[in-house]
């Protein structure tokens, strides 16, 4: 099971065989089922997770609206930037949207190999930088473009999204009201 995940790190940074059964000590799977979740308000992020089947809604409260974040699907990597990098409890909420097998890689071990694996270095060094583009091209997005620009976007970079998630979820994560949202689907 872990080879196509060992393989998928290898494409973020070129991963030897010594390299790849090193990082394999230090991952597990978690089952989740849908509705429970990946972390839970006010738990420590210690992992980087890895969808390798099902679905996950990232999100918080603010006041008594809960706000999307972040979607991740199958074969794409989340977790909560500032409790992980704090080791402090997270605001971020991760919930199975479909029933998950997370593949987690745990930051203790990320840490212990690092220091004495130049390989793993770079894979991490790659894992923080694609999370820094991301939330910047996430920020641009909701600074500089419409909100019928980001709908468009995410239908053409995430279709699936749209026959996974309540339109609610999706308004909040592009930063607008259900009604907005309905109004630019009816324009569409």
């Amino acid at each position: 099971m872990f080879e196509e995940y060992l393989n998928i790190l290898g494409s973020i940074s070129t991963l030897s065989p010594i390299s790849k059964e090193a990082l394999s000590e230090h991952i597990s799977v978690k089952n989740v089922p849908k509705g429970d979740f990946v972390l839970k308000f006010g738990e420590t992020c210690r992992h980087i997770y890895f969808v390798n089947r099902g679905f996950v809604r990232i999100f918080y409260y603010k006041g008594d609206k809960d706000i999307t974040e972040w979607f991740a699907d199958e074969k794409q990597f989340f977790f909560s930037i500032t409790s992980y990098f704090q080791n402090g409890p997270s605001r971020l909420i991760i919930e199975a949207i479909e029933d998950c097998e997370i593949i987690q890689l745990s930051k203790e071990g990320q840490d212990l190999l690092r220091r004495t694996n130049l390989e793993i270095s770079n894979l991490i060094l790659g894992f923080y930088s694609r999370s820094l583009i991301l939330s910047q091209k996430r920020m641009e997005s909701l600074q500089f473009e419409t909100a019928s620009n980001r709908y468009q976007n995410l239908i053409e970079n995430q279709p699936n999204i749209l026959n996974k998630v309540p339109l609610q979820h999706i308004a909040s994560f592009l930063g607008i009201t259900q009604e907005t949202l309905s109004r630019i689907r009816a324009n569409l």
